[in-house]
């Protein structure tokens, strides 16, 4: 079994830890390094894996996972280049660093694949984007998939559609968190209970999301029967319309995806 190293033991690194093993990783085919030690051995613990410096780690992986954050980059391809060896695969997890930025700073012909992942990865429900890099394999790329499919559903792309993906799904969570607020706290506007209104929400947003998974029919078709003639709902959605609510969703997706392409750029 081939080692996969995973550099940053922060959140998303933690995810990818326990979701290898839940999906029947040996823990000992696991290495894990971190800039505070006490936060890496706490993880290794946890979990049975090792713990290593990056360079030691980076000797003995196969496949290489960078977690750290993006302005943190830098700093680790430089420390781990002279220790990635030909046939190793690389696979980025780090917002707005592209493939061709880790290419240059680590040993020519290097197989990088970039990902963008999203937080419910943390509950085995992640939608990840991949795209490969210049001298990726086919092989590596599976490889990346199968990692990334031990806590959630995993799409290849070209890398020139990542700004897109980390606008729809890797920021995603958020729109939907910020709708689930706006309906709880109308819930308590009319006089519901907040924990109440917090339960109906939640259970409502997690029945559609089934629906719309389970059935497989399109979004409007869902909507419409809902949507009685001159009903409670059609009286709810003219107002989303008259305040240009489904604009404004895609006008932030647009921004979202137009500052991942100056993230991407080097543009602070």
């Amino acid at each position: 079994m081939t080692t996969t190293a995973i550099f940053g033991a922060g959140v998303m690194g933690e995810t990818l830890v326990s979701g290898l093993i839940r999906a029947g990783r040996a823990p000992g085919d696991l290495v894990v390094t971190g800039r505070t030690p006490d936060k890496v051995n706490a993880l290794a613990e946890r979990y049975g894996v090792r713990a290593l410096p990056n360079t030691e780690a980076a000797d003995v992986a196969d496949t290489l996972v960078l977690c750290v954050k993006p302005q943190d980059m830098g700093a680790l391809l430089e420390e781990i280049h002279h220790h990635v060896a030909q046939g190793n695969a690389v696979v980025s997890l780090a917002a707005g660093i592209t493939t061709e930025f880790i290419e240059s700073r680590l040993p020519g012909g290097t197989s990088v694949i970039r990902v963008m992942p999203n937080t419910p990865a943390l509950v085995d429900q992640g939608m990840a984007g991949i795209s490969p890099g210049t001298h990726c394999t086919d092989e590596h790329l599976a490889e990346a998939e199968a990692l990334l499919s031990s806590c959630g559903k995993v799409v290849r792309l070209p890398e020139k559609h990542l700004d897109a993906v980390t606008a729809i799904s890797g920021s995603g969570p958020a729109y939907i968190f910020y709708v689930v607020e706006a309906m709880i706290e109308a819930g308590v506007v009319l006089g519901l209970p907040r924990a109440t209104s917090t339960e109906l929400v939640v259970q409502t947003l997690y029945g559609a999301a089934t629906m719309l998974k389970e059935t497989r029919e399109h979004p409007t078709v869902l909507r419409e029967q809902v949507s009685s003639p001159g009903g409670t709902t059609v009286a709810a959605l003219r107002q989303l319309d008259d305040h240009k609510v489904r604009a404004a969703f895609v006008t932030a997706m647009e921004a979202a995806a137009a500052r991942s392409k100056e993230l991407a750029s080097g543009q602070a």
